[in-house]
Formats: C-alpha cells, sequence, structure tokens
C-alpha cells in the first residue's frame, strides 16, 4: 500500500484544477445557448484575485523568512563578539598574570643564569647584603646581619600589601565578572524577547493567510455552487417550456384543423395535412416522454457528479490544512529544542569559566607561596 506525500497530493489537486477548468471552457464554447463572442470577465478576475492573493502569500512567507534570517545573523554576530572578547580578557589576564608574578627574576636559580652576573660581581664582604659574602666563606650566618628587625618588619609589610592587593584584585574581578554575567543574561532575555515577538507576528500572519485562503475559497465553493444551481434550474425551467410549447403546438398535436381549407370543408392544404392515426401520435408521445426522463436522469447525474467533486476538493483542502499545521508544530518543536541546547552551551561556557577562574587562583596561590618560602630562606 503506498502513503500518499505532500508532492504528489499538490500534483494530483493541480491536475484536478486543471482538468476541471478545461471542463468547464469546453462547456462554455460548445454550448450554443449559453456560448458568447468576445473574452470571459468574471474568469479573467478570476484569476486576477488568485494571483494577487498568490503574490500577497508569497511576499508574507519570504518576510518572515527573511525577518528569522536576520534574527539567526544577528544571535551568531553577538555569539562571535562575545566569545572573541572572553578570548581577548582571558589571554589578557594569562599576560598579565606573567608580567606580574612569573618574571625571571623571582626564580630561585636566576643567579645562575643571571646575563648581567658580571656587572653585578663585587668585592668580598663589603656589607651585611654583599653579592660576595657566600655560604663557603662564612662571613655571615642567618640572622646576623645588622638590618634583621628592619627587614622583617619590612617583609611582614610587604606581605601585607600582597595580601590586600590580592584581596583587591579579587574582588575587583568577581565584580568585574559578575557584571558581564547580568549584562549577558540581559542581553539574552533581550533576545529571547525579540525571538518570541518576531516568532509570534510569524504565527499571525501565517494564520492571517490561511484564513483568508480559507475563506476565499469557501466563498468561490459556494458562488460556483450557486451558480450551478441557477443555471440547472433555468436550463430545466427552459427544457420544460420548449417541450411543453412544442407538444401544445400544432406541429406536435396533429391538430386537424389547420389543414382546413378557406375554399370549402371538404378540401384540405397538402402541407399542413399530416393524415397520421391516433396510435402512431401516442407512440410518438411515449418516445418524446422516454427521451425527457433519459435526459432528466443525465442532468441528475451530472449534478451528483459536481457535488461528489466538491466534496472531494474540500477535502483535499482540509487535509492540505491539516499537514500545514503539522510542520508549524514540528517547527515549534525543533524550535524549543534548540533553546534549549542554546541555555545548556550557555551554562557550560558559564561552568568552563568558573573552572578557568579556580585554576588562576590556584596557580597564584602556588606561586604566592613559593615566593614566600623563597623570602623566607
Amino acid at each position: 500500500m503506498e502513503v500518499a506525500q505532500p508532492k504528489d497530493l499538490q500534483e494530483d489537486f493541480v491536475l484536478a484544477k486543471r482538468r476541471y477548468t478545461e471542463l468547464g471552457r469546453q462547456k462554455r464554447i460548445f454550448n450554443a445557448r449559453n456560448r458568447i463572442i468576445g473574452g470571459d470577465t468574471m474568469a479573467w478576475d478570476a484569476q486576477v484575485c488568485d494571483q494577487n492573493i498568490k503574490a500577497a502569500t508569497e511576499k508574507a512567507r519570504e518576510e518572515a523568512f527573511a525577518a528569522e534570517m536576520r534574527q539567526n545573523d544577528k544571535i551568531a554576530c553577538i555569539s562571535e563578539n562575545r566569545e572573541r572578547r572572553d578570548r581577548k580578557n582571558l589571554c589578557k589576564a594569562i599576560n598579565d598574570f606573567q608580567q606580574s608574578f612569573q618574571r625571571p627574576e623571582t626564580r630561585r636559580e636566576f643567579d645562575l643564569s643571571d646575563p648581567l652576573a658580571l656587572k653585578k660581581d663585587r668585592p668580598a664582604r663589603q656589607s651585611d647584603y654583599d653579592a660576595w659574602n657566600t655560604i663557603s666563606g662564612m662571613q655571615k650566618f642567618m640572622g646576623e646581619d645588622l638590618n634583621y628587625h628592619l627587614r622583617k618588619k619590612f617583609q611582614e609589610e610587604q606581605n601585607r600589601e600582597w595580601s590586600l592587593q590580592q584581596q583587591k584584585e579579587w574582588m575587583t574581578g568577581r565584580e568585574n565578572q559578575k557584571c558581564a554575567e547580568d549584562l549577558y543574561l540581559k542581553t539574552r532575555l533581550q533576545f529571547d524577547e525579540t525571538a518570541k515577538h518576531l516568532q509570534n507576528l510569524e504565527t499571525a500572519t501565517r494564520k492571517a493567510v490561511c484564513a483568508t485562503v480559507k475563506e476565499f475559497n469557501m466563498n468561490q465553493a459556494l458562488e460556483s455552487a450557486e451558480k450551478k444551481i441557477q443555471e440547472r434550474k433555468q436550463e430545466q425551467e427552459d427544457n420544460l417550456a420548449e417541450i411543453s410549447s412544442l407538444l401544445r403546438g400544432d406541429l406536435l398535436s396533429e391538430n386537424p384543423q389547420q389543414a382546413a381549407s378557406s375554399f370549402g370543408s371538404h378540401r384540405v392544404v397538402p402541407d399542413r395535412w399530416k393524415g397520421m392515426s391516433q396510435e402512431q401520435l401516442e407512440e410518438i408521445r411515449l418516445v418524446q416522454k422516454q427521451q425527457v426522463q433519459e435526459k432528466l436522469r443525465l442532468q441528475e447525474e451530472e449534478r451528483q457528479r459536481d457535488v461528489d467533486w466538491d466534496q472531494w476538493r474540500i477535502q483535499k483542502a482540509r487535509a492540505t490544512l491539516l499537514f500545514e499545521r503539522q510542520q508549524q508544530r514540528l517547527q515549534r518543536g525543533l524550535r524549543r529544542a534548540l533553546d534549549c541546547s542554546n541555555l545548556s552551551l550557555a551554562r557550560e561556557q558559564l561552568l568552563q569559566k568558573e573552572h578557568m577562574k579556580e585554576l588562576c587562583t590556584n596557580y597564584a596561590a602556588e606561586d604566592y607561596f613559593t615566593q614566600f618560602n623563597t623570602g623566607s630562606r
């Protein structure tokens, strides 16, 4: 069993419409009684109306697609700019951290690879801070320098300043991150509201177009049915009038008075005298009645075919409308799935940022403890 596809239904509808139009044209052309010379203005007006409705539908659909494309481009540009800005801020933070806490001068083995070691070289033991005062020389021991109290106080003050500076930088970074997150949430809500508004406009436009097309089709069907009924009624009346006129006329009634001559009752007019018997007349009337009944039967069959065709066309239009509604439901489901995916991606990016922040904080704490241990030694 084959399943009817939307494309097959559309082709069947087009073929049926073309066949119906051709039958109507043949009926107008080959009907000697109702045929006219010149153009069919009513058909032209109907075609112009159909073209206008089709053009309006296409224009509304193209405008909706253009609005959706502009919205998608805008969202993509904003996402790209946000990602580029976050990458730039991360690189800047890493460079600032390296320049502030990972300079070459702060390494323990820097004195072994110092390019200015010879320029900094001095004679042995000029002061407590003499570079030549090494451990092997045994000139100074730990805690025997002259500025022990000042050095300890300076180290405590320096540690306190470093701690305050780190706290201040941490608070500043936290405030900046909070502001950035608030701005991102506001922008995201604004985009969602805009997308919702555009979707509502698109849905309203489609509903209006569908309602207009449905109303137009119903009006066309009612007008066509009314026109057919009037034409059939007028044709029946004309046929009955013609049959009645023929039956009551002198030609078919075989009135013997029409053959009476003015020269006497015993003479007749040759071209008017029928000379047929009553049986022959009865047989002719019976045949005429049979012909009338056959014609009425054919007209009834034609009317039944027209009614069946109208019902089939209405069912086709209803199936097309149901298919369009199903497509709309599928589009709404895809839009919800896309929104959920975007929300999950935003959450993953937020978790990644928090993880990077914790890593940076851990690295800074490790460098700080390393420098502190080096200064203590």
